[in-house]
């Protein structure tokens, strides 16, 4: 069964982390604190999935460095970042960094958890949808090369016979390689196979030496 999605609450003062805990979980939702980003990054590759709230202001690593670590990390979290009274520039500065919001001191509580429910809600769609491009992938990586080429021409809209003519084979050949996507991808449909190809990024690189 899937665990709860958790609330990773980031915050070098003690009394603030507490009551942020205390706010979240009488909310009904599950919290994990830290007193610092390094406690945090420490644990990174055991994260529960969730959404991040930090201070920004924090000794040793600030919360805009914790953003550009987690950044240069294929984790992807949700972040919304607390900010002293007045310092605007850190929050755009946190923004243009990924996180989805930030809250100035003292924040209301329901406008905080109002964002926290759909953070978290984010993170379990990003980690449906990062668990679907990974299954894609994989079978993508079934195909041979020459029905990664004609998956290709399919992708970008091309006619069998057109697929036929680029690749110097019959369209008989193409309907052939055509159905045995269809049944490598679980594809039910063009549309659906296109869907899957553009999630997974088929369409980056050029496949041009077929094996079959």
């Amino acid at each position: 069964m899937r665990s709860e999605p958790v609330v990773h609450v980031i915050d070098d003062d003690d009394a603030a982390r507490d009551a942020l805990r205390f706010l979240l979980e009488a909310a009904g939702l599950t919290a994990r604190v830290y007193e610092s980003a390094a406690a945090f990054l420490e644990r990174l590759g055991q994260i529960e999935p969730g959404c991040v709230i930090t201070d920004v202001r924090m000794p040793e690593i600030s919360g805009i460095e914790l953003l550009q670590r987690l950044k240069d990390t294929a984790v992807r979290l949700p972040v919304i970042v607390i900010t002293g009274h007045g310092d605007i520039s850190l929050a755009v500065e946190a923004m243009k960094l990924g996180a989805i919001d930030f809250f100035e001191k003292p924040y209301d509580d329901e406008a905080l958890l109002a964002a926290v429910r759909p953070a978290l809600n984010r993170q379990e769609d990003e980690t449906k949808r990062e668990s679907l491009k990974i299954e894609i992938r994989s079978r993508l990586a079934e195909l041979t090369t020459r029905e990664a080429q004609v998956l290709k021409g399919l992708v970008a809209g091309k006619p069998n016979k057109i697929i036929a003519f680029d690749l110097e084979i019959s369209p008989r050949t193409v309907e052939i390689y055509r159905a045995n996507v269809m049944t490598k991808m679980n594809a039910a449909s063009l549309s659906e196979l296109v869907r899957m190809a553009i999630l997974a990024g088929a369409l980056d690189g050029d496949t041009d030496d077929p094996k079959a």
